[in-house]
């Protein structure tokens, strides 16, 4: 069976009617943040469900207040600086692509002026034969039932009482969203999309990691090939997670962009900022490989040498991108790769790219270091190869001990985790190695077989002995 394209389903309405917790809802997922404060969604949503064996993408979309630039041609969007602006043209944008369009409501304040406007604007951008339903959200009991006969003066079919927070009545509406794509003749045998979201998992997840404006959503457009994220020189304007999957040299990638993080930590306890760094650390473990994008043209911070210690204390492979690097007039790698190992020295094992994700040049080379460093983090090495590579090790340089004179024995160096690598070194019971030691025999572990870009850990055990230390 052939793999088809997910039928678009864009979530459509004014601001605080709920849009994206039915997102989170239909899709099943937290993605979406959900706050009373306006616009609090910028970049749309997306998620891929299979719901009646018919594979749907949700486009949870921006709220809207004003509708000037829905219509705007691409040539006078492409000069949009105002975040705002951008956020209605990317909205516009969807509803053309749309299979089935969800205009949401409040049915506990009813219809309002806003609703009205957008719904004529929506007619006006759409194909007729897009079919929109009506849902008449927070229907959360059934007093409200009674009060949604305002909602026919739309002129559409009857609204679909649903609660998101609830989840009343979202299972009919997905039922109904399917009725209304077969209909359209939309339907066909599928296997499941490339980027849908199953139990299936990509070989490589990688995310994109940096301070707020060093270009990271400009970066995953630039890796995706599409403009998906919203980009603007406004601190923190992605809020929430946004993730891709593509396929290059046979190998899925899933590439998953975050909110920049800043060494200043909001008080607010619900505050969209800090939930927003919350979500992106999130992201940042469960990740394989992580993007450290730092803009070149201006000096490395004390807030990104941090950045880039989180990842290793994640276990995390490493990628530096240096972006932006169409700003620099001396064009000489060695300098600038020079200057960023000698801020971040504890990662020097990490591969360093100099791109623009403006221009699109060089952003390839990341692709080909996701592949290279995630068969690296993957390499397994038998008790053979590590105990002949470590009397090599000894020979060379013996061990000393922390106290005494002694020269401590080590038995053996066994491999004893991958993705992260972790090796375990055993000693005689009242033997010790000095740390330096230790990072000596990690050196020369990746001087023999690679591991680029991924910390080595690697753990004491004593003979009889009770809970090891660790080196990272």
């Amino acid at each position: 069976m052939p793999t088809s394209k997910p039928q678009p389903v864009i979530i459509f309405g004014r601001t605080n009617v709920g849009k994206s917790t039915l997102f989170n809802r239909l899709g099943d997922t937290h993605q979406a943040l959900v706050s009373s404060i306006s616009h609090t969604t910028r970049d749309a949503n997306h998620k891929i469900i299979n719901w009646n064996h018919q594979y749907l993408e949700l486009i949870d979309t921006a709220g809207l207040s004003e509708l000037s630039y829905l219509t705007m041609s691409p040539k006078k969007a492409a000069r949009l600086t105002e975040l705002q602006a951008k956020m209605q043209y990317q909205t516009g944008e969807l509803l053309r692509t749309a299979a089935v369009i969800l205009f949401v409501v409040d049915a506990r304040v009813g219809l309002l002026p806003g609703d009205k406007e957008l719904a004529r604007a929506c007619q006006k951008i759409v194909s007729p034969n897009t079919p929109i339903i009506l849902v008449a959200n927070k229907v959360d009991n059934s007093r409200y039932l009674s009060e949604m006969t305002v909602f026919y003066t739309l002129g559409w079919s009857d609204p679909w009482p649903v609660s998101a927070l609830t989840g009343m009545g979202t299972g009919d509406l997905l039922d109904e969203v399917v009725r209304r794509v077969k209909k359209q003749g939309s339907h066909s045998p599928q296997k499941p999309p490339l980027d849908y979201n199953s139990t299936a998992k990509p070989d490589y997840r990688v995310c994109i990691i940096g301070k707020t404006n060093v270009g990271k959503s400009s970066l995953f457009n630039s890796l995706v090939g599409t403009e998906r994220m919203l980009v603007s020189t406004q601190p923190h304007t992605t809020r929430e997670p946004q993730s891709a999957i593509l396929k290059y040299q046979e190998k899925t990638i899933e590439i998953i962009d975050t909110a920049g993080l800043s060494r200043r930590q909001p008080k607010a306890k619900n505050n969209l900022e800090k939930r927003s760094m919350i979500k992106s650390l999130a992201c940042l473990k469960d990740a394989d490989i992580a993007l450290l994008t730092l803009d070149i043209s201006e000096p490395i911070t004390h807030e990104e040498a941090r950045l880039a210690q989180e990842i290793i204390d994640h276990k995390k492979s490493l990628i530096i991108v240096a972006n932006k690097w169409d700003k620099i007039t001396n064009h000489d790698p060695k300098e600038f790769s020079a200057l960023v190992y000698d801020r971040l020295p504890f990662i020097k094992f990490a591969p360093l790219v100099f791109v623009s994700a403006k221009t699109g040049a060089k952003v390839q080379k990341i692709l080909d270091l996701i592949l290279e460093v995630g068969q690296d983090r993957a390499i397994t090495l038998s008790p053979s190869q590590l105990n002949h590579r470590l009397a090599q090790i000894v020979k060379h340089q013996p061990p000393t001990q922390g106290r005494g004179l002694k020269h401590p024995h080590i038995y053996t160096l066994s491999q004893v985790k991958t993705n992260p690598p972790i090796f375990t070194v055993t000693l005689g019971p009242k033997d010790n190695l000095q740390p330096a030691y230790l990072r000596y025999i990690q050196n020369e572990i990746r001087k023999s077989y690679g591991f680029l870009g991924t910390p080595i850990t690697i753990r004491i055990n004593h003979r009889r002995s009770s809970k090891p230390p660790e080196l990272s």
